[in-house]
């Protein structure tokens, strides 16, 4: 396996880490707590020599608590407890009211009742860890007798020093984080003064592998790394030339055969949609033609329905290819966007009432009561985006039922929505009713003209505006929307002229 020179340094980080943490490790663990021990009892120590010395004045004995308080050193604030067993005196420095004080009782209760202190000559002491179950903790109590034969009992508790283990160990943490980050940073450094310069030739060898010869290497030093990187810049720059004339050769080459895929497969698409499309009224027509041609009814109602199917089917098959030259300018840019600000509210209004003996044979209610909002767009292809929406609500919404149309706020933008209740679109249609020549429902789009493409000029429409649109099932019905600018800020008056 290969060992670069950043794997050595990253082995070379992790074993100082390592080293650090197993140091801080043992003197928190092992050389801190072992010397708080040894500070504890030594400081348990100056406390019995300070009481000593204090109760060796035949002048203490007559005296108070209080005295006890002022003269002795205390430097953990152990508890002081001394119990003169002759006279049953006691000086301390807890209160007598205190839980620790019926604790302090009930150990010279047991030491006098196992004659404890037997073992102890004056001037001698013993220390030791207790639990005391009545206030229920660990202590470090140091129990001997004084050199006037009174009792001493010091305490400390080990919480106390716990706590500050606790400090401790914490500010070593802290200590060896910084020792580690200062480390592993200085160590990274001093390496990347090294490994910077190989590591730029590697990435720029990789880039020239992939064809791309735009990458240079500076040159900082005049050693052998120097040299090398000034080799690989003039091999770069005498491939550069002759590889950038091939590249932009074949991305021209790709272009070309990319746009003739496209155009023959929009041509066949284009034949195959028309060619079915077509096949029906065609078919209807030279039927009808034909029935007329042979006279197959000699009273003028059959000869007027005869002639009216004929020239419907002849109005549809016009209609489809007037849309279908539309769709053809909008997919090939051919029908230029002209940006206007205009009110979308009166525009609406206006083919609403324009609609409405469409609406009124399936008993539509319409209901419309927006403010007037000024949009910026091409109200040209905007009208025939709403119409398009609105016919389509008119043809499918139940009879008697309503077509809602109100205003929506969408990320800054106005968004146009149109509602009409009735039957719901199937899932497996919802997202091809866009698709050139898609019909959902080809029965009753048969029925009332429909060829599939209305929604197709909506999509082309709106790609050219680079707008959102679509269409969604809620409940009782479905809706239509596509958004609007409101204000035309910069960007989006580049995105819709491209």
């Amino acid at each position: 396996m290969k060992k670069s020179i950043r794997t050595k340094i990253a082995f070379l980080v992790i074993a100082f880490a390592m080293f650090v943490v197993a140091t801080a490790w043992i003197i928190c663990n092992y050389l801190v707590s072992g010397v708080f021990y040894v500070q504890l009892k030594h400081n348990l120590q100056i406390t019995y020599d300070s009481c000593n010395q204090l109760f060796n004045s035949e002048d203490m004995i007559d005296k108070d608590t209080g005295a006890l308080l002022g003269g002795i050193q205390n430097p953990v604030e152990a508890i002081v407890f001394i119990f003169d067993d002759k006279n049953e005196r006691v000086y301390t420095t807890i209160s007598n009211k205190s839980q620790m004080m019926q604790s302090m009782y009930n150990m010279i209760d047991s030491i006098l009742e196992t004659e404890e202190t037997g073992q102890y000559i004056p001037g001698n002491y013993l220390i030791r860890k207790n639990h005391d179950d009545i206030i229920n903790a660990d202590y470090y109590d140091l129990i001997g007798t004084l050199d006037n034969g009174f009792t001493i009992i010091l305490r400390s508790p080990i919480a106390r020093i716990e706590s500050t283990m606790k400090v401790v160990n914490h500010l070593f943490i802290y200590v060896s984080a910084g020792i580690l980050i200062f480390g592993s940073v200085f160590i990274l450094l001093v390496s990347n003064v090294f490994s910077t310069p190989l590591k730029r030739m590697a990435h720029a060898a990789r880039q020239m592998s992939n064809l791309d010869f735009d990458v240079r290497i500076p040159v900082l030093t005049k050693d052998e790394i120097g040299e090398l990187g000034i080799a690989m810049n003039v091999m770069s720059d005498r491939l550069q030339k002759t590889i950038s004339e091939l590249k932009s050769a074949n991305i021209r080459l790709e272009k070309d055969i990319e746009q003739k895929k496209q155009i023959d497969e929009m041509r066949k698409e284009f034949l195959s949609h028309v060619s079915h499309e077509l096949k029906t009224p065609i078919a209807l027509i030279q039927g009808y033609a034909e029935g007329l041609k042979d006279n197959l009814f000699d009273d003028p109602e059959s000869q007027q329905f005869y002639t009216d199917v004929i020239i419907d089917e002849a109005q549809k098959m016009n209609s489809m290819v007037k849309k279908l030259l539309e769709l053809n300018e909008l997919e090939f840019g051919n029908n230029p966007i002209n940006i206007e600000r205009f009110d979308v509210t009166a525009m609406i209004s206006d083919i609403i009432a324009s609609s409405s003996i469409l609406a009124n044979e399936v008993e539509a209610k319409i209901e419309f009561d927006e403010k007037p909002v000024y949009v910026w767009a091409d109200e040209f292809m905007i009208s025939e985006v709403f119409t398009n929406y609105f016919t389509n609500a008119i043809h499918y919404v139940t009879k008697g039922g309503t077509i809602r149309i109100w205003y929506s706020d969408e990320n800054n933008n106005l968004r146009v929505n149109v509602f009409n209740e009735g039957e719901p679109i199937a899932d497996e249609d919802i997202d091809k009713l866009f698709i050139k020549f898609y019909k959902a429902d080809k029965a009753r789009t048969r029925e009332y003209g429909g060829n599939g493409i209305g929604l197709s000029i909506v999509a082309a429409v709106m790609k050219a505006h680079a707008k959102a649109y679509g269409v969604t099932n809620v409940e009782n019905g479905v809706v239509f929307y596509f958004d609007l600018d409101v204000n035309l800020s910069v960007n989006s008056l580049e995105e819709t002229l491209g």
